[in-house]
């Protein structure tokens, strides 16, 4: 139970002046509201090329330990950002090396992939869990297993 401040009475909580000397009382302290919740670190997971960072901070955070939908979206969102590192790093150099090719795959991949990281942001944000059929069964996997 709280004192005044100025003449060391006790008063309530909620009381905005002492009952004793009428001096008014700071206001309590407010509660810090969660930094991230779990909706919006889940959404971050998806950002497109810079998500990577936001699902290890929440896959690696104790805040989130106990989030299962966070850390689904945090794995899923990796495994959609190996995925376009494959096709930037492995399909890309090969598709650059055949000769003519002017509408290349790994042009039409990189662009669905960022598409496919939009419209999972938008259906996170919604609230809405989609799991994607391969990447979504190994952050099934991954889950399972943490």
């Amino acid at each position: 139970m709280p004192y005044c401040c100025h003449c060391g009475n006790q008063v309530a909580e909620t009381d905005l002046y002492c009952r004793r000397c009428g001096t008014r009382q700071p206001a309590p302290p407010a509660r810090p509201s969660p930094a991230l919740s779990p909706r919006t670190a889940s959404v971050l997971c998806y950002v497109p090329f810079v998500g990577w960072i936001a699902a290890v901070a929440v896959l690696a955070s104790e805040r989130f330990r106990h989030e299962r939908t966070a850390r689904f979206h945090a794995f899923q969102g990796l495994y959609l950002f190996v995925a376009y590192l494959i096709v930037e790093w492995v399909l890309r150099p090969l598709f650059r090396m055949l000769p003519g090719m002017h509408m290349r795959p790994d042009k039409w991949l990189g662009l669905a992939l960022v598409a496919l990281w939009i419209y999972m942001m938008i259906r996170t944000a919604r609230e809405e869990t989609t799991s994607l059929p391969i990447l979504g069964e190994l952050a099934e996997k991954s889950l399972a297993e943490s």
